[in-house]
């Protein structure tokens, strides 16, 4: 697949989690992803969500890159740190499950949540 980009912008509300999921999961489908990689993917877009929710933005603006090898997925962030927010021990548990099922994970200078995932061979998980 050539790479391509794809923009989805919500409001940061819980009841929009599943719209974020089910984006990923089908743009997982259209790169070939196995069912195990779907399912990682998906959980990563809504972990991703809830992430970018605890930073307190009005809107979550999603950016998923599609590459023949990988996915991203750039989460913008608000002005709250996320370590500050209300409930902020449960995103100790996000973080940790982020880093299980993405390649890579971080908070980049652009108040930007970056997630990679691999499609299949040995680097992926």
């Amino acid at each position: 697949m050539a790479e391509k980009s794809i923009s989805l912008s919500v409001p940061a509300e819980a009841e929009f989690a599943r719209v974020v999921r089910m984006t990923a999961a089908n743009l997982a489908v259209l790169c070939d992803m196995n069912v195990d990689e779907v399912d990682d993917l998906r959980m990563a877009a809504e972990e991703g969500f809830v992430y970018s929710c605890a930073t307190a933005p009005a809107e979550c603006d999603i950016r998923f890159g599609l590459a023949p090898d990988e996915v991203s997925m750039d989460f913008s962030l608000g002005d709250r740190d996320a370590s500050e927010a209300e409930g902020a021990e449960d995103l100790s548990l996000v973080q940790l499950l982020l880093q299980a099922v993405c390649n890579s994970c971080d908070v980049t200078e652009k108040h930007t949540l970056r997630l990679v995932k691999k499609i299949g061979g040995a680097d992926a998980r």
